[in-house]
């Protein structure tokens, strides 16, 4: 079957509404407060801005008050968000709550999605995923799931302890990952509950301090003593959170290399209009031969980001898995991205280094994609994995 990569119409309206509300507003908001949103104040503002300017949460259904968008629409529209660190913010398409969008939206009963999707299409409220836990818990092996939840008169138990949240601070909900049977290393018997954030026993243990401050509510380690939930707090079904997750995570992975090749065009533009104007040993910076090879590079990546990008997307549209093109997207753009931000501040030299641009900051923010979702360690031993059990099963044939 061909793959088709034509852009819907509709689609690239959006996309180009989407890059002239980035530069005109929320680039100059970026500038202000260093590339880090700190306040409800400041995401409010931004997205109250979005929605009047139409580009609010293009990936969520129109009965949720989002566009309706496919994988391959959400990708040009997500690059022009990304273009800014505050661009995914401002369209409430940040990580994680855009990948709870899309599992809600395919996996929640009727009255979950009443209770937790539609304030959180709307941005009234923001949500975490609680599945990474401290060593030897669930990290790069999921299997490794530790926290467990018992049943318990009208609902469950949850224990256990999480860290490396993703926008816990202010959150008003969590979907918690929890192991209902089996034990740490089996492949299955985990289930998702959503625990609201007033739940006494879900409690903050600590902010953790990382490289990277973009994503709104930081990073936090949670504790789950004695956490009681109703049984209506089950997202799908027990024991097959493990199954659900998948749902969540091959278009999360796509998602967040649509977002970082913003960042590298944005990137790439400031370098080569350094190169244009910067002049030394007699000509511009951009006429010298080891700036143009970096250039080329630049645009090598970007493009090859997007052609991998559009591949695992066209197969998510199609409803396959897509397993294996996700994996290979997601290993390739998050080095690509790391590599273009790191030549684009090389070009700029001591300027890049300095805080009167933003290349510090895009450099710090990029360079642990190579982490989240998944390292590239991780992503390679799989599909090599695939690549050789499909040997093994053409051989047998």
């Amino acid at each position: 079957m061909a793959v088709d990569l034509t852009q819907d119409p509709v689609a690239a309206d959006l996309a180009r509404r989407t890059a002239d509300f980035v530069r005109n507003m929320v680039i100059p908001a970026e500038e202000q407060h260093r590339g880090v949103a700190r306040t409800e104040n400041v995401r409010i503002g931004l997205q109250r801005a979005a929605k009047d300017a139409g580009v609010f949460a293009p990936h969520v259904g129109t009965e949720f008050g989002g566009h309706g968008l496919d994988m391959r629409g959400r990708a040009a529209v997500f690059e022009e968000a990304g273009y800014s660190l505050l661009g995914p913010l401002a369209l409430n398409i940040a990580a994680p709550d855009e990948g709870n969008m899309h599992m809600l939206e395919a996996i929640a009963t009727a009255e979950q999605k009443e209770r937790y999707l539609l304030p959180l299409a709307a941005g009234a409220i923001r949500s975490c995923f609680a599945m990474t836990e401290p060593a030897p818990g669930a990290g790069s092996d999921p299997s490794a799931l530790a926290t467990r939840a018992e049943r318990v008169a009208g609902g469950w138990r949850i224990d256990g302890h999480k860290w490396f949240i993703t926008g816990a601070d202010g959150a008003g909900f969590a979907i918690c990952m929890a192991r209902t049977s089996g034990e740490p290393g089996d492949q299955g018997g985990a289930t998702m509950f959503l625990v609201d954030a007033d739940n006494p026993g879900m409690k903050t243990v600590r902010h953790i301090g990382t490289l990277d401050e973009s994503l709104y509510g930081g990073h936090v380690e949670l504790s789950f003593d004695n956490c009681v939930v109703p049984d209506e707090a089950v997202l799908g079904e027990v024991d097959q959170g493990f199954r659900y997750a998948q749902v969540r995570l091959g278009p999360a992975r796509t998602t967040h290399c649509m977002r970082w090749l913003g960042i590298a065009r944005r990137a790439q533009d400031i370098a080569v209009a350094r190169a244009a104007d910067r002049r030394l040993f007699g000509s511009r910076l951009g006429d010298l031969g080891m700036v143009q090879q970096m250039i080329a590079d630049n645009e090598i990546d970007i493009a090859a980001a997007r052609g991998l990008i559009l591949q695992a997307c066209w197969e998510l549209d199609q409803g396959r898995s897509a397993s294996q093109s996700t994996s290979i997207a997601k290993t390739f753009c998050a080095e690509a991205v790391w590599r273009v931000v790191d030549r684009s501040l090389q070009i700029c030299g001591s300027l890049g280094v300095s805080d009167d641009i933003l290349l510090g900051r895009f450099l710090r923010e990029v360079r642990p994609f190579r982490i989240y979702d998944g390292p590239s360690e991780t992503h390679r031993w799989a599909i090599a994995r695939r690549v050789l059990r499909r040997h093994t099963e053409t051989a047998a044939r």
